[in-house]
């Protein structure tokens, strides 16, 4: 699943790395440069939604995939999707139910320090809360379908990803997490581009993390 904000310039460079045989599935969440025409043209299923925000749009590509494990993975280039094989493999092989990427930004800027440290009070918190220790709440991850449709994912902002985490070590999720290079993402960020952008994602997650344990979503 690739959520899609205007990511048109971003777009064929993403499409190219998709593994083979894998389906991809730009979610289009409201584009006015064209983005969905270009995935269209490239050999993607494109997906509309309508109703902005991040977890609308990849919520909207967990109902329409079909796969038994599903991958996510932002659309503006920061991030290559070939290295989400290791991940599925690991799912597919029962070595985790959920596994994560680890952004390590490739060059200096490429991670902008408003954002690291709002990622960074969010996975202390996250630890206090979970137990977990992990040190990214990025966007590349695989998980099977089914499981993850069963936890009952409810945010449809920036607090989604972290709702899946929260919501999967709630239910005793095996959780894994690993390295993945970080580029400079192709143009402008909708979320932690600026202060604004993080304090507002911040919000939405320190919400998530303010929610009771939900104990649902056991993968089978």
């Amino acid at each position: 699943m690739l959520p899609c904000l205007n990511e048109a310039d971003a777009l064929p460079w993403v499409l190219a790395r998709v593994p083979a045989g894998w389906r991809a599935l730009v979610v289009d969440n409201g584009s006015t440069d064209g983005s969905a025409d270009i995935a269209r043209a490239l050999g993607a299923t494109v997906v509309h939604e309508p109703r902005r925000g991040f977890g609308a749009a990849c919520h909207a590509g967990l109902t329409a995939a079909t796969a038994d494990v599903v991958c996510f993975c932002d659309c503006d280039a920061s991030l290559d999707p070939a290295q989400l094989v290791p991940f599925v493999n690991e799912v597919r092989a029962g070595g985790a139910d959920l596994v994560l990427g680890r952004r390590r930004p490739q060059r200096r800027g490429t991670w902008p320090a408003h954002a690291r440290a709002g990622n960074l009070a969010l996975t202390r918190i996250l630890r206090r809360r979970t137990g977990l220790r992990l040190h990214d709440l990025g966007p590349l991850r695989a998980a099977r379908r089914e499981a993850l449709l069963a936890l009952g994912l409810t945010d449809r902002r920036s607090g989604y990803p972290l709702q899946m985490v929260v919501r999967a070590a709630d239910a005793g999720w095996r959780i894994a997490e690993h390295d993945v290079s970080y580029l400079p993402r192709t143009g402008a960020s909708k979320v932690t581009g600026t202060w604004r952008g993080t304090w507002q994602a911040v919000r939405d997650m320190s919400r998530v993390l303010a929610e009771a344990p939900v104990a649902e979503g056991t993968p089978r």
